[in-house]
């Protein structure tokens, strides 16, 4: 799979090492992110072409990085045909997410659901919050669940492709 990687300063290590480890799995990276560390530069700056190659499909997905991910996420969701999850933290459901009961007790299941719901084709994820192994291990499932195709998720992700 041809993976887009990108961050500011607030990933630049972290996004070393899963390119590092997404290449051991056989996968192909393009890293979008800066070359060396710039206390002061600007995620758009590097989300952005990397959302672009995830939107035009020089890319099949892409994962990004940011302190708390949400602003990331924000960018790589403006453009068309990218729908990107944030992921920021082990989480256990407080009720059940779906009939199956698969997911209740996943502490990874808003990945799972991501993917699975949502089609993801971004990740995003929030380093302040994130061990290298949960990095790894949500990154690993993230590439992994494949898309229902239940007709009321292709249904509502066409929508959100409209616009």
């Amino acid at each position: 799979m041809n993976i887009a990687l990108a961050t500011d300063h607030a990933g630049f290590e972290q996004l070393k090492e899963l390119q590092s480890y997404l290449e051991s799995l056989g996968h192909n990276c393009r890293n979008f992110g800066p070359q060396s560390l710039k206390p002061d530069d600007d995620y758009p700056d590097y989300v952005f072409p990397a959302a672009r190659a995830v939107a035009n499909g020089e890319c099949d997905r892409g994962v990004i990085f940011g302190r708390s991910g949400e602003g990331e996420a924000i960018a790589a969701n403006r453009f068309r045909g990218v729908r990107c999850g944030v992921f920021y933290g082990l989480a256990i459901a407080r009720r059940v997410i779906d009939a199956s009961n698969k997911t209740s007790h996943d502490p990874y299941a808003i990945v799972r659901l991501s993917r699975a719901h949502n089609d993801s084709n971004m990740l995003s994820l929030g380093v302040s919050f994130l061990s290298t192994d949960d990095i790894k291990n949500a990154v690993r499932l993230w590439l992994e669940v494949p898309f229902s195709g239940e007709e009321r998720h292709v249904r509502r992700n066409a929508k959100l492709d409209e616009v």
